[in-house]
């Protein structure tokens, strides 16, 4: 199981142990999804997790539903910690200015960074999850390719601003209802004022994830495949943003407005939209590398 499905299980059993959900209530992975700002995938991952340790049984027509909450008790403890995301994010920013090689072991990132083995794993895997690195035979690990510098990072809009309008023009694209509706409720909610305290790791991971859900309804592999290398490239410079939230905000507004625009059949409209949108984004300024 993945380190974020792994996550999840923990958040939805604490969910259940404080009341949130209640024995016999059926479990919706749209809702939940929508609730913990990731796609439907992880969560179904999770779901089962909790089946098979006896939180949750299935009801009628298939569903799950609450069936043992004190079971949840044991699986209520969060997997990680502040610090772990503060090591996370050290590694993250090491990385970006060359201070961590190509290749190292996982005995001297233990070292570095003070950390004990079962969460170090437990980050390298979510690192491996994410895109950027990889695990060698033994205890090494290599360290994959991102964008090392503001001139590349600013190249990676100009060429999104090529494709993602084409795909949303692609003959091919059929708007995948369910989940264009789950991404409109997540923007919402970021609108409504969720931007305001949503980890910048979390914010990236949630506007990238309403990109590539527009660009997969193209059904074109080579649009679709070409942003998502685009996104792990570029994940780790978005690390080191500080983030505006007011402008946070204002985007996460034109993502409103453009899943509304696909959602009414109005594409061309939509593909304008998406032009200016990461036109606008482009040239802004990031730390120094």
């Amino acid at each position: 199981m993945s380190q974020i499905a792994s996550s999840l299980a923990h958040e939805i059993a604490r969910l259940i142990r404080q009341g949130g959900l209640a024995e016999d209530e059926p479990l919706s992975e749209r809702a939940l999804a929508a609730r913990f700002h990731v796609s439907r995938s992880p969560v179904r991952v999770a779901l089962n997790e909790l089946r098979e340790a006896g939180v949750l049984a299935k009801g009628a027509r298939g569903s799950l539903r609450v069936a043992d909450a004190a079971a949840a008790e044991v699986l209520a403890e969060a997997p990680a910690t502040d610090g772990d995301e503060e090591t996370y994010l050290a590694i993250a920013r090491d990385r970006l200015a060359g201070g961590i090689p190509d290749r190292i072991s996982e005995n001297e990132l233990i070292r570095r960074y003070g950390s004990t083995r079962p969460r170090m794993q437990a980050l390298l895997r979510r690192m491996a999850e994410e895109g950027w690195a990889e695990r060698l035979p033994g205890n090494g690990w290599r360290f994959l390719p991102v964008l090392t510098s503001m001139q590349t990072y600013r190249q990676s809009y100009t060429f999104r601003q090529a494709i993602e309008p084409a795909a949303l023009r692609d003959p091919g694209f059929r708007a995948d209802v369910p989940e264009l509706e789950l991404q409109l409720e997540m923007q919402r909610r970021l609108v409504a004022g969720e931007v305001l305290t949503i980890s910048a790791v979390q914010l990236f991971q949630v506007n990238s994830a309403l990109h590539e859900a527009i660009c997969d309804c193209s059904g074109n592999a080579f649009f679709i495949d070409a942003l998502r290398r685009v996104n792990r490239l570029r994940r780790l410079i978005e690390y080191r943003q500080t983030v505006d939230r007011e402008q946070a905000r204002a985007r996460c507004a034109e993502h409103v407005r453009m899943l509304d625009l696909i959602l009414d059949g109005r594409r061309e409209q939509a593909a304008e939209l998406m032009h200016r949108h990461l036109a606008a984004l482009g040239p802004i300024k990031a730390p120094e590398i």
